[in-house]
């Protein structure tokens, strides 16, 4: 290629930097012809070794930036050396024409040597970009004559990448910049160099001819965006773009001037592929921040505009993940980002969905976007907060704000409900959910609702964590109170959010409290059928609070219950709540179906009333004594209720016995008389005449289970061994009163019942009752003791073999014989008063102890 002529080039003077005319004019001694030598000798070692390492086996990054390192130095021995215009003088004086030779060679050398390594690998015009860049650094380095060898390399590359379908070439974005301002010199020469440069470029990027003329690319701006947007990557035209940014801030007003008009333009046509535009936003932060001065402040903000237009999510998100509370700046760019109608739908859905995080707490989202901010804390919430401070009251935004006014108001109570938790927001004074809900009202028409609000301290409740909940009622029955017109669409998003479920279970607190006290306002019980189901769905929620709430607003429909369709679904939710480990939901369960079943016909409660007692037996046995007492009372109540219904509840009565029974030992008094009141009631709906029994004058537990056990060998002696069974099971309970009471309880069963039993069955309950004999407490202890005597006597009349079992069982099946007194175990000290049978009972307690026990079992 040395050999190819080249025209002689009008290059721009040198005049003006003393420094740079120092390097480049030595003093009148030194010869010109000595430098050029040198340039010469220089540019060949440096190609010498640049093409060598070119071939060698070296790392390519390394070897790449080695390259670079000696073609910088080429380029500016290159670009230093006089102009073809002061040689030509020189030769003319001495006629010698060598000088202009060695001038071409030696700009031959360096394009040479550029083209051979393109030729090698397309990616290596990225050296074009640096000679852009080192061109750019300092004018005097003559823009035209590297302006040439720029464009006839691009030249060369576009002919080799025709008909490739893809090129290596990620430097064409940040090439296509900077030769996109020159385009716009003052220069016609680095004018017409700049767009064919440009011209070929996107030829390299389009893999083929374009179809425009170069000159068409001369100062022609719409054109340049036009032509660079269509045809560049995404990545490419990112890259394109954050040059032009960075022009932005450079020292030159006119080239930062021309900067801003293309990326304007650019942004405008083709704003929807950039990429990276997180960190395009971040860098404007940091630049308006280094300088609020800045000239080009409005053109970088109008970036953000056009920037929101294309990627509304990506802006918001970066303009909300910076500390809070955001500074002067930020709120210049969350004003920038939202100053348009067209996109304020936009900006308030990616709020929106900033707003379902919880401040503090890593969201999704968050952890898989790239975190720009050195904050480690999720607050963009808090950010988001601040921001509708800042966009709600904007006129732009009244559309918008009145499409999405049921989304802004649930998702900002959340967050105070957030906010009342986080004591670092409340004592920073950063409570901008609480401000924001307050501009929301007030720019949606309803000044009348936040005045009233004030007045009744609504704001500062939500201040503290303990009325917060109130806090939320209050607004709720506020709007309602003023009939807010967006009643409609409010009840159709809470209706949407609650059957989709929030994300956390918290929140479903604020929603059920808002729903209900709306519902409250605008609609009479029953409510409609889809609110009815909610409300029922509820009751089971795993969050305890949620479900007393359900339970609450079930309970004030008890007056027009039987209004409910399939009101049987409601009451067997409430059953299943029975099972809550939350002793709060139980105790309302237990209030609220007693509600209801004193409202509830007769011929649906007829239908549930073995289920419903059943859901009763075991809570009587709960860890809550407040809970086992009321179970109590309940069940005996459902029998008073069901009384014309008895044959329907006589095995439910039997089934609930044990307990009723072993209860009357509670250590709590609300237990024990929730026990005799319920007992009482059993042996009345059984006909059992010991009602007197529980007298407190006369009561004695030993003595009602003894009278209970003669009344079941009368009318049920069916049910003992399913009693005897039920009563194993409490002599392991971690409750000495329990385990005292199931040992008496089981030793009547067995002395009324034993001639039921099988030799497997009493086995088993001997060696249950021999754990109990060595009970730490020494009167469970010799309970315990008779109790096994008992049991091993009634083991030693069972007959072995299985056939005169059955005989023995069935002979026995039509035997009765009433039990004595076995225990004496807490007599009472009168008698006289006692019922029917007493004084046979009186008579057996003076002569019966511990060593004639034996005596009264050979009886």
């Amino acid at each position: 290629m040395s050999g190819r002529e080249h025209k002689p080039v009008k290059f721009k003077s040198l005049e003006g930097s003393p420094g740079i005319r120092a390097s480049i004019f030595q003093p009148l001694d030194e010869p010109v012809a000595t430098r050029l030598w040198d340039a010469y000798a220089s540019l060949l070692s440096n190609q010498a070794m640049i093409l060598a390492m070119n071939s060698s086996f070296v790392d390519p990054l390394l070897q790449f930036e080695a390259q670079l390192t000696m073609i910088e130095s080429s380029f500016k021995k290159t670009f230093s050396i006089p102009s073809f215009d002061k040689l030509r003088e020189i030769s003319s004086r001495n006629n010698n024409k060598d000088l202009e030779n060695l001038h071409q060679n030696i700009l031959n050398v360096y394009e040479d040597t550029l083209l051979i390594l393109v030729s090698k690998d397309l990616y290596k015009l990225q050296i074009l970009k640096e000679m852009a860049v080192w061109m750019s650094e300092d004018t005097f380095y003559l823009q035209e004559r590297a302006l040439v060898i720029i464009t006839r390399v691009l030249s060369f590359a576009s002919r080799k990448a025709k008909g490739f379908t893809r090129v290596d070439t990620p430097c064409l974005g940040a090439l296509a910049a900077e030769l996109s301002l020159l385009c716009s010199h003052t220069d016609p020469s680095i004018t017409q160099q700049a767009s064919f440069g440009m011209y070929h470029l996107l030829c390299i990027a389009k893999c083929q001819h374009v179809e425009f003329l170069p000159n068409l690319l001369k100062q022609d701006k719409v054109n340049i965006a036009e032509s660079v947007g269509q045809i560049l990557l995404p990545s490419l035209l990112t890259d394109f773009v954050w040059s032009l940014l960075m022009k932005l801030s450079a020292s030159d007003s006119t080239i930062a001037f021309e900067a801003a008009i293309l990326l304007k333009l650019t942004l405008e046509y083709h704003a929807p592929k950039v990429t990276m535009v997180s960190k395009i936003v971040d860098a404007i932060y940091k630049q308006l921040c280094q300088n609020s001065s800045h000239i080009m402040k409005h053109a970088m903000l109008h970036v953000i505009t056009l920037l929101t237009h294309a990627s509304p999510k990506k802006v918001i998100f970066q303009l909300m993940d910076y500390p809070v509370p955001a500074d002067d700046t930020l709120i210049m760019m969350w004003h920038a980002a939202g100053s348009e109608s067209k996109v304020a739908p936009q900006v308030l859905k990616t709020i929106l969905l900033i707003l379902k995080g919880k401040p503090g707490e890593m969201e999704d989202y968050v952890i898989e976007r790239r975190r720009l901010s050195i904050d480690s804390t999720n607050m963009m919430p808090v950010a988001a907060s601040q921001a509708l401070c800042t966009l709600l009251p904007v006129a732009s935004y009244k559309k918008a704000v009145a499409e999405f006014f049921p989304e802004l108001l649930m998702a900002l109570m959340l967050q105070l409900f957030y906010s009342s938790h986080m004591s670092m927001v409340v004592n920073d004074g950063l409570f901008y959910a609480r401000d924001a809900l307050q501009v929301l009202l007030n720019c949606s028409g309803l000044q009348e609702v936040e005045v009233a609000l004030k007045k009744r301290n609504c704001w500062n409740q939500f201040s503290h964590e303990l009325f917060h909940h109130h806090g939320v009622y209050l607004v709720a029955k506020t709007l309602g109170d003023y009939n807010f017109p967006q009643f409609p669409e409010t009840l159709h998003y809470l209706y949407k959010l609650s059957v989709e479920g929030p994300k956390r279970s918290e929140d479903s607190v604020i929603t059920v409290i808002f729903l209900t006290e709306l519902l409250n306002n605008f609609f009479k019980d029953p409510l409609p059928e889809e609110f009815l189901v909610l409300f029922r769905n509820w009751v089971n929620d795993s969050n305890p609070t949620v479900s007393k709430l359900s339970l609450q607003k079930i309970a004030s429909m008890a007056p027009v219950i039987n209004q409910i369709d399939n009101v049987s679904s409601f009451l067997l939710a409430i059953l299943d709540s029975f099972l809550s480990k939350d002793k709060t939901v139980v105790i309302r369960a237990l209030l609220t179906l007693r509600r209801l079943l004193g409202k509830l016909d007769k011929v649906t409660y007829s239908s549930l009333c073995i289920r419903i007692a059943s859901s009763y037996c075991p809570l009587m046995d709960h860890g809550n004594g407040g809970i086992r007492s009321m179970a109590v009372r309940h069940f005996g109540e459902l029998l008073k209720d069901m009384s014309h219904y008895r044959w329907m509840l006589n095995h439910v009565v039997l089934g609930g016995l044990v307990p009723l029974i072993l209860f009357l030992e509670d250590t709590e008094i609300r237990v024990v008389r929730a026990c005799k009141s319920t007992l009482a009631i059993c042996a009345s709906e059984l006909k059992w005449p010991m009602s007197c029994l529980f007298d407190d004058q006369n009561y004695s537990f030993e003595l009602v289970v003894l009278n209970i056990c003669n009344s079941l060998l009368i009318s049920h002696k069916n049910y003992i061994t399913e009693l005897i069974a039920d009563t194993l099971g409490f002599l392991s309970s971690s409750r000495a009163y329990l385990r005292r009471a199931s040992v008496i309880l089981i030793g009547y069963l067995a002395a009324l019942g034993g001639h039921l039993l099988l030799k497997d069955e009493i086995d088993v309950m001997l060696e249950a009752i021999e754990r109990v004999v060595r009970d730490e407490d020494p009167v469970i202890r010799k309970l315990a003791e008779i109790t096994q005597m008992l049991f091993r006597r009634v083991a030693q009349n069972l007959t072995p073999t299985n056939m005169k079992q059955s005989f023995q069982k069935l002979f026995r099946f039509i035997y009765i014989q009433k039990v004595k007194p076995l225990y004496n175990y807490n007599w009472p000290s009168n008698l006289t008063d006692s019922p029917t049978g007493t004084k046979e009972i009186k008579n057996d307690k003076e002569g019966l102890t511990y060593e004639n026990y034996e005596d009264y079992l050979q009886d």
